[in-house]
């Protein structure tokens, strides 16, 4: 019962972060943007580690304005050059931006003391030490951001899809992907704070891959990304207690693992179309060679 007293609240926290990121990765994934909540995060911690070279506390209110300013700022950018024209692909901006901002922070926090512990807070959060009011806080957050998104869910899911009928229908792309970026950074920018950004990129991008193998339709996806999400979180938090790990990389590694396994559990229970009929276009070039 103690154990299970301790691990309420962090168990409670990863139900947030799985019902919003199992969500936006949907979205991550039909974009081919895979690594954009992964250069975001780390956007949003190299805001916070400038917060701590100055001077502010890490856990209080300055350093998450700045850590937000900073990925409203890669949310513009990215919302920016997203073109179907664009000469360079936004995938590769993205890699840029994580890169600098990886090594920005890198710098950064070799001027600051305790480098060491800013890195590995950086890097996997510390999700065992969120408090009831961060949960509150979070949650509160979240839920607003769902229903916003709940609101504009057809322009949302168009311009993932299919951008090309979108911008048909007469839609800005890069207006409404500055939106979807901007709440999609204020997720973020809360989720490093608790989570890391190893941590809140497995919730972001595995639950939707591990969905995409056995379904093609977004709700059943949402469901099955939403349950694997639960029940890993439930699985990483408890490990990490009993053999006295650290929670972040645990989830990570459970993830990883499990992700793993449905991947197997695929390859048993699907079989490829190809094997199973030939390819229309070939049996009708066929037929047109026969009757001629």
């Amino acid at each position: 019962m103690e154990i299970l007293q301790f691990l309420i609240m962090p168990f409670l926290a990863s139900l947030i972060l799985t019902g919003i990121h199992a969500y936006l990765g949907v979205h991550v994934v039909e974009r081919g943007v895979i690594f954009v909540d992964l250069a975001l995060a780390q956007i949003a911690a190299l805001g916070a580690t400038i917060a701590i070279l100055v001077g502010i506390d890490p856990h209080g209110q300055g350093a998450y304005w700045i850590s937000l300013a900073f990925t409203f700022l890669g949310a513009a950018i990215f919302s920016l050059v997203r073109s179907r024209r664009a000469r360079v692909p936004l995938e590769a901006i993205i890699g840029i931006s994580y890169a600098v901002a990886s090594a920005a922070a890198i710098l950064a926090m070799s001027k600051a003391t305790g480098e060491t512990e800013h890195l590995k807070d950086m890097l996997v959060g510390n999700i065992l030490a969120v408090s009831e009011h961060d949960v509150i806080k979070t949650a509160i957050l979240y839920g607003l951001i769902g229903m916003f998104h709940y609101a504009f869910r057809k322009k949302f899911l168009l311009i993932s899809i299919d951008p090309e009928a979108a911008e048909a229908q007469g839609i800005s792309l890069r207006f409404w992907d500055f939106l979807f970026y901007v709440s999609f950074g204020l997720v973020v920018t809360s989720s490093v704070a608790i989570a890391g950004v190893l941590l809140v990129f497995c919730y972001l991008i595995v639950p939707s891959v591990g969905a995409m193998l056995f379904s093609e339709s977004i709700g059943k996806r949402l469901a099955i990304g939403w349950t694997m999400g639960t029940l890993v979180s439930a699985l990483g938090v408890y490990l990490s207690v009993r053999l006295d790990l650290p929670t972040g990389a645990t989830i990570v590694c459970t993830f990883g693992g499990v992700l793993f396994v449905m991947f197997i559990a695929h390859l048993f229970v699907s079989k490829p179309k190809y094997e199973m009929k030939e390819p229309s276009v070939l049996r009708s070039g066929h037929k047109a060679e026969v009757s001629s």
